[in-house]
This record gives structure tokens, C-alpha cells and sequence, in this order.
């Protein structure tokens, strides 16, 4: 895997219209390591900890402090499919939903090793061998995380790159699901309801709209503090993260509102391989196996396994014995 940046530092991206979205979309997921290979903090949460409650299983306080966070990337290009709200959730289940913008030319990465700001910024790299100049929209996609979403504004902000930030419809969706579970039972009807209603408003635009009418069913129905915690989780979610859920003017526009494309690559790289029962890893190792996935993933394998051959030609032949005279063995 020791040239996969220098491979993609040198390919050339297959060119698009102005009019193609480039959509950038980030996610993290732990890899269980050996503790030698675990970061700083985390190996000192983990040593915290003392020896285990039991002699033949972890407790459940004692599960964490195994994992080593991998920042995985996305950038794909997506031509736009302009949708309403009443296409994402139909009312009434008299409508299908409508397919959204399908991504091609997909890219992949990610790193175990390195802080998630490098796999960030090698994602903005791509996107700007894509798009030069700032021809077409930079979508960025997320789930919600305060440190991803600094991070990307931070990269976006040192490139003087203006990009759109939107975060995930679905997780917006789940925390709506954990405010119906304080007003209905599990089962009724009105829970599903209860979560397209809130669902179409906060799709029309109107996230901070929806939080208002959110504390008011609370009050409404004289929830104690705890009966009402899922409601305030949505509602504190939906204020804070109010600035990048414009999905009116996203699905006006045609651009994705969910992360699909990494949920499924976090699964792939990770989850698949990387997380198999019993598996410890070095960093050098997941490392390895992370980013050769992930070039897999892209269908760049065979091209880069060309480019490696010749490198490796290079440093271990040609670098070793230019200008020098090889012994022959001589006959027997």
C-alpha cells in the first residue's frame, strides 16, 4: 500500500460537466487494536480501567477502550434530482418515494493511522483534481458529528473552497423516532405519523419550526423531565445542527440529503474485514488493509498494481545496481 497517494497524486480524474454534483462525505468508525497500537488517551481511558470483573468475558463498562478511530472518505460525482418533501416521506402512502441522485466515478479512502484532518484533506485534494476551478456545487455530507463538521469547515475555510454542508436526513429522522416513543407506545400508528408530520416540516425547511412545535407537544402532554428526555434530544439536535438542514433548498437544487454512500463504505472497508471476530490489529496493519480496500473499492486496483510494480522496481533494482557491474556465475 506504500504508494496509494502517489498513485492518486498523479492520475488524472475523469472529467465532468458544470453541471455534475461534487459531493464530499466523511465518516469514522473504530478498529479494534492491540493495545500497544491504540492511541494516547485511549490507552490510558483503557489502563484506567484496572484488571477485568470477570476472568472469562469483558463487563459491559470494560468494552470500551479496544478501538482506534479510522476517518473514511467519499468523493463522487452525482448528476441532480430535483425532489420534494412529499417525495422523501409521501403522506398518506400514496406516493413511492423518489429515487435521489445516484453517485459514480466514487472514491474512496481512509486512515487509522493518521489524524482525521489528513483523510479530510486528501478528500479535498480529489475534489479539486475533479473540479479545478469551482466550476460545479461541493456538496459535503455528513452524519452530525460537531468535531467532523469543524474540521471539514476548517479545510474548506484554509482552501478559500465555499462548500454546503448537509446532515444526514436519516439520523434527523431517528431522533424523531426517539421523540414518538415519549408520546406514543410502541405500535401505534400515530408514532409513525407523528414522524413523517415533524419529517415533512423539517424537509420544507423548517428545522427550528419543528423544534418549537416539539417542546410544546412536551408541555402539552405534561412530561416530567425524564418521560421527555428523547424529546429534548431531538430538539437540541435540531437546533444545533439548523444551519446545515436547508433540505428545502437542497432537494430543490437536487442534491443528496443522506450518507448513504459512506454508511456503506464504513461497512465495507470496516465492519466486513477489518472487525471479523477475534481480530486484533496493529497500526501499520489495519493501515495497510484500509487503504487497499478502499482502492479496491474505487476499481483501481489493477492500475495501481502496475504503477507499484514499477515503483518497486525502481527502489529495490534499478536504485540498487545502476552503473554497477552484476557478478556472473560461472558455469559448473
Amino acid at each position: 500500500a506504500c504508494d496509494i497517494e502517489d498513485f492518486y497524486a498523479a492520475a488524472s480524474p475523469v472529467p465532468a460537466g458544470p453541471g455534475t454534483l461534487l459531493v464530499l462525505t466523511f465518516d469514522g468508525k473504530g478498529i479494534v487494536m492491540r493495545p500497544d497500537a491504540l492511541r494516547e488517551a485511549t490507552a490510558k481511558a483503557a489502563a484506567a480501567k484496572g484488571a477485568n470483573t470477570y476472568k472469562t468475558r469483558l463487563a459491559s463498562c470494560e468494552k470500551n477502550g479496544r478501538k482506534r478511530m479510522a476517518e473514511i472518505a467519499a468523493v463522487y460525482d452525482a448528476d441532480p434530482a430535483v425532489r420534494t418533501a412529499a417525495d422523501i416521506l409521501p403522506e398518506g402512502g400514496e406516493n413511492e418515494p423518489a429515487p435521489g441522485a445516484v453517485a459514480f466515478n466514487k472514491w474512496l479512502s481512509g486512515s487509522v493511522e493518521h489524524p482525521a484532518a489528513e483523510t479530510i484533506k486528501a478528500a479535498f485534494n480529489q475534489a479539486k483534481a475533479r473540479d479545478p476551478h469551482h466550476t460545479r456545487p461541493w456538496i459535503v455530507l455528513v452524519d452530525g458529528a460537531a468535531h467532523q463538521i469543524e474540521l471539514v469547515k476548517t479545510e474548506a475555510k484554509r482552501r478559500r473552497t465555499p462548500v454546503t454542508i448537509i446532515v444526514d436526513f436519516i439520523h434527523v429522522i431517528e431522533y424523531l423516532w426517539k421523540a414518538a416513543w415519549c408520546l406514543y407506545k410502541s405500535g401505534q400508528v400515530e408514532a409513525e405519523e407523528f414522524v413523517g408530520a415533524y419529517g415533512r416540516e423539517i424537509l420544507a425547511g423548517r428545522a427550528l419550526d419543528a423544534a418549537a412545535q416539539l417542546e410544546r407537544a412536551a408541555t402539552d402532554a405534561g412530561l416530567n423531565p425524564d418521560q421527555r428526555a428523547g424529546i429534548d434530544d431531538a430538539i437540541s439536535y435540531l437546533t444545533g445542527k439548523a444551519p446545515y438542514l436547508a433540505y428545502d433548498k437542497a432537494l430543490a437544487h437536487g442534491w443528496p440529503i443522506a450518507t448513504g454512500v459512506i454508511e456503506g463504505a464504513c461497512r465495507h472497508l470496516i465492519k466486513d474485514r477489518l472487525d471479523i471476530t477475534g481480530a486484533r490489529w496493529s497500526v501499520d496493519g489495519a493501515e495497510a488493509v484500509l487503504r487497499l480496500r478502499a482502492l479496491r473499492s474505487s476499481g483501481d486496483f489493477e492500475a495501481y498494481w502496475a504503477y507499484h510494480e514499477a515503483r518497486d522496481y525502481q527502489r529495490n533494482h534499478l536504485a540498487r545496481y545502476k552503473n554497477q557491474i552484476l557478478p556472473t556465475t560461472a558455469d559448473p
